[in-house]
């Protein structure tokens, strides 16, 4: 073979490989990613921090070249036409222009930014999180400790004022076997399934409940680890995998097989389906969007109060 007929031979295997390669999945991104990675990392190309503070605060200081979203506002979640407030949207159209808006497509590995004040608003990050998987979206990460773990460094560059993403097209692939409806959870529980209640022990125990929630207690035989103790003193930094799996083993929550999570709207229970899920990798965990609000309002299923105060 002439040297030109080897080097069109070579040519083709290479073509023929890198076109193979194009075909096999991504490799999901690192669900955590901490301020060193970060700053390794930032302004390259395909890369997009998405931050959720507070407009306010975002104006005042945030990461370079971050963008802005309102969890409370930006769609994230809504109100279902049966009142059940804080769902994943039933239409989903608005939500991903929005994300497109951002400057996100689906070639985009997304950087989720909270406040990192506490394990609550931590609790954006893990909802917005759980939103990019089940629209099929697996390069996303979250910063531990978020903007207060970036802050604490004051060598670490900070931006102010407002940030104009240029818009993309955000195409969502809906993964239905990530959602737990209200019957879903019902046929769980009939097999045997543990039920997970990440809200505070007051409100597992029945002693008090969240406004949203209409009658006191929990699903009927739950287990009850509260998201507060997945972060450092309920702050933003979530705990090491080995302290996780040592709070499991003091909640009797086993770390692997079928587990439902669940508080009153899917937030903190996001938070418990994170640690579950991508920590722990319990890919067997799911998320009960309705809770306990959706549970209590429908009169869905039984509820067991543990105390009842006179």
């Amino acid at each position: 073979m002439s040297s030109l007929g080897k080097f069109f031979s070579l040519s083709t295997r290479i073509a023929a490989l890198a076109a193979l390669l194009c075909l096999q999945p991504a490799v999901a991104a690192e669900p955590l990613v901490d301020v060193a990675w970060l700053k390794a990392n930032m302004g390259k190309p395909g890369l997009v921090v998405l931050d959720s503070q507070p407009g306010a605060d975002f104006l005042k200081a945030h990461i370079p070249g971050a963008v802005n979203t309102n969890f409370d506002k930006s769609g994230w979640r809504e109100e279902r036409n049966d009142k059940v407030p804080d769902m994943l949207p039933t239409d989903t159209s608005k939500l991903a222009a929005h994300i497109g808006s951002l400057g996100i497509d689906n070639n985009t590995h997304v950087v989720l930014v909270s406040p990192g004040k506490n394990n609550a608003d931590m609790g954006w990050s893990t909802r917005i999180y759980w939103t990019f998987k089940v629209f099929g979206h697996d390069q996303v990460s979250i910063l531990n400790g978020g903007m207060t773990a970036w802050a604490k460094d004051k060598a670490n560059p900070v931006q102010a004022g407002a940030v104009q993403a240029s818009a993309k097209t955000f195409a969502i692939k809906l993964r239905p076997e990530m959602l737990a409806s209200s019957d879903d959870v019902k046929a769980a529980m009939g097999r045997g399934v543990l039920m997970v209640d990440n809200r505070p022990e007051d409100q597992f125990m029945g002693i008090n409940r969240n406004p949203k929630a209409s009658v006191n207690g929990t699903l009927t035989g739950a287990k009850n680890l509260p998201a507060l103790w997945t972060t450092e003193n309920a702050g933003g930094l979530f705990r090491s995998k080995a302290q996780i799996e040592q709070l499991y083993q003091v909640a009797k929550v086993p770390t692997q097989g079928e587990q439902v999570n669940f508080c009153n709207t899917g937030h903190l229970a996001s938070i418990g389906w994170f640690v579950s899920s991508e920590i722990l990798g319990n890919k067997q965990a799911k998320l009960y969007d309705g809770s306990m609000t959706e549970w209590t309002l429908n009169k869905v299923g039984p509820v067991e109060q543990h105390i009842k105060l006179n």
